[in-house]
């Protein structure tokens, strides 16, 4: 019996098969595919911008700046849809394409679906080597897009029109699958996408897709449950697959049933409300007084849906228990047993209400209980300290605080510098999702792109991006993108003048200041940058503001605004929040003609011991 057919470019193809994807939100069937964010150039204009125009009703396509940009944007948005849905990117061959290769590799890191469609080389090789072709003397058959192989959990290069078909169903399984979850990337050789093929309609067929809920094997569910029971002072850290499973009711119901103490990741802050009496806040480097004292005691650790990076750790010297137990509760294998944990590996929600059940009545020692109560107490004083207004140069704790209170049910937007560990800290966040970080690759410039993907995904939400001026100056462009498309945002701009972040880090492992802050670096004349001058060239109500009682009263002004707006202040580079924390891994050098590095290097020697081996 032979198939229905019909005759498609291999571009059109993609495009129809990607109008067919569903999912269900809230008991309502819904495209996965949120858009596809395009750059056109001479790899994919014909092809594929050509078959997107002609889906353009069911699969809307948003114009961008720049290509690193879009893919951080289409990345948010899959975040801020806690996986559920996602989006692609496509971009012409060579430096279009390149320039995602740093969104892709944040994507890897922090397990988050999209589809990247960055036009490639002829596969037939008749005009060899194209405009932008990368040419190896030795291998005829590299490209430069082969640099997304390693940052991908799926790729593929169509060399084919019928290659789509079993890429794209490849494709599908991984953006959608929780443990193999990442980036995709499909290379499309350029004369590939032009070319016909009669494609069998099955192909086209309506898919819907829905989680996928693994449960725990018996044994291994078994043993947790016993380790849980035998211990004394256990606690939680609450990671990103918390969010992604939807688990925060089933987290709430088994830490408050049997008292254990939550802490949480950067990528699983917002797991529980701040003001919950078990949410013990951040945990780690940027930790919290309150969750870094229990996590120092703890004789086990339930570590669900986390990485279990270092800045979790403390470089894995914060857990000072000689006889701590990690159970790693994750539906990836690989990240369940890390650290020699007694891995758990299933999904958090139904994972968790089956410990919850198993365990019945039984609950900690009161004492824990109350000392992680009491802790609590004196952390949110602390941070109370530390987040009031003065009159001085604001630290960026202060303009946090000023933030939240003018917009505390506010969707907080973040990535790198020193404003995540901050933000970790002292960002008091509400429901699930209202605190966005991205910072498992702690990328420079995602703030503003990634604002725009989280608008998107959730365009009644208040949008707050806070960022850095360094990373203003690495990726600012996506504001436009964001006047263009009607996406809100308020974007807090803190002008330190220079790299304050990583400024002190190197004067904390012993370096002279150098290259970090502008005054500090090899130059004729300082920049005095008009920051608020920028954002309004590209359309955004801006304005400098100069006290944190400024930004306050500009805040709550600019909510009724409806164009993105942006508010500079300048903030005192040297300034962090001195409680909580916790230290961190940064090799200082065992030889130096400076005191001050030697000095480091012994209180660095002396903090290794600590640290946990295998």
């Amino acid at each position: 019996m032979s198939q229905k057919t019909v005759r498609l470019t291999m571009a059109q193809a993609l495009a129809r098969f990607m109008t067919r994807q569903m999912t269900v939100i809230e008991g309502e069937k819904v495209p996965i595919f949120g858009g596809v964010f395009a750059i056109f150039g001479h790899g994919n204009v014909a092809g594929v911008g050509e078959a997107l125009y002609a889906v353009r009703e069911e699969l809307p396509t948003y114009r961008a700046q720049n290509e690193q940009g879009m893919a951080h944007a289409a990345i948010a948005f899959a975040k801020a849809s806690f996986r559920r849905r996602f989006m692609a990117a496509t971009t012409s061959i060579g430096p279009g394409a390149l320039n995602m290769v740093t969104a892709a590799a944040l994507a890897h890191v922090n397990r988050l679906p999209v589809l990247l469609l960055p036009g490639d080389v002829f596969a037939n090789r008749g005009p060899d080597p194209v405009l932008q072709q990368v040419e190896d003397f030795g291998d005829g058959t590299v490209s430069a897009n082969d640099c997304f192989r390693p940052v991908s959990r799926y790729f593929d290069r169509i060399t084919r029109p019928e290659q789509i078909m079993p890429a794209l169903r490849r494709a599908m399984e991984v953006l959608t699958d929780p443990a193999e979850c990442g980036p995709v990337t499909l290379s499309l050789c350029q004369d590939v996408q032009a070319e016909a093929y009669d494609y069998p309609e099955s192909f086209f067929a309506e898919r819907v897709w829905k989680t996928r809920r693994v449960l725990p094997d018996a044994d291994e569910f078994a043993s947790a449950a016993v380790a849980l029971q035998k211990a004394r002072k256990p606690v939680i850290i609450a990671g990103g697959g918390v969010l992604y499973s939807e688990a925060s009711e089933a987290l709430r119901a088994f830490a408050e049933n049997h008292g254990l103490p939550v802490m949480e990741t950067q990528a699983g802050k917002s797991s529980l409300p701040h003001d919950h009496y078990l949410n013990m806040g951040s945990v780690g480097v940027t930790g919290t007084s309150a969750a870094n004292a229990l996590a120092e005691e703890a004789d086990l650790v339930l570590a669900v849906g986390t990485r279990l990076q270092d800045f979790t750790t403390g470089s894995w010297a914060l857990f000072r228990d000689e006889d701590v137990r990690l159970v790693g509760l994750n539906v990836q294998p690989f990240d369940a047993g890390k650290h020699g944990a007694l891995p758990l590996v299933g999904d958090a929600q139904v994972t968790l209400e089956a410990l919850d059940a198993s365990l019945g009545a039984w609950q900690v020692d009161q004492d824990w209980t109350e000392k992680a109560l009491k802790g609590k107490s004196t952390w949110l004083e602390a941070a109370g300290t530390a987040t009031a207004p003065t009159n001085e140069l604001p630290s960026d704790a202060q303009v946090i605080g000023a933030v939240q209170r003018a917009r505390e049910n506010a969707v907080l937007v973040c990535a790198a510098g020193g404003l995540p560990g901050e933000l970790h800290k002292l960002w008091q966040a509400q429901g699930p999702g209202s605190y966005h970080l991205e910072y498992g690759f702690s990328t420079m410039g995602y703030e503003i792109a990634g604002g725009l993907g989280v608008k998107l995904a959730r365009p009644y939400d208040d949008v707050v991006v806070m960022v850095g001026d360094g990373s203003y100056m690495m990726l600012n462009s996506e504001i436009a993108s964001s006047i263009m498309l009607g996406a809100k945002l308020t974007i807090v701009l803190l002008d330190n003048a220079g790299y304050g972040c990583i400024n002190r880090l190197q004067m904390a492992t012993g370096g002279a200041n150098f290259n970090n802050l502008l005054k500090d670096t090899y130059h004729e004349v300082l920049p005095q940058i008009d920051f608020a001058a920028h954002a309004a060239s590209m359309g955004a109500v801006a304005r400098k503001v100069a006290s944190i009682a400024e930004l306050e009263a500009a805040l709550k002004e600019t909510a009724r605004e409806t164009r993105t707006t942006v508010l500079v202040i300048d903030t005192d580079p040297l300034i962090t929040t001195e409680a909580g924390g916790a230290w961190w891994d940064v090799a200082v050098p065992e030889v130096s003609d400076r005191k001050q590095v030697n000095a480091a290097r012994k209180d660095y020697e002396q903090a290794l011991k600590d640290q946990r081996q295998a």
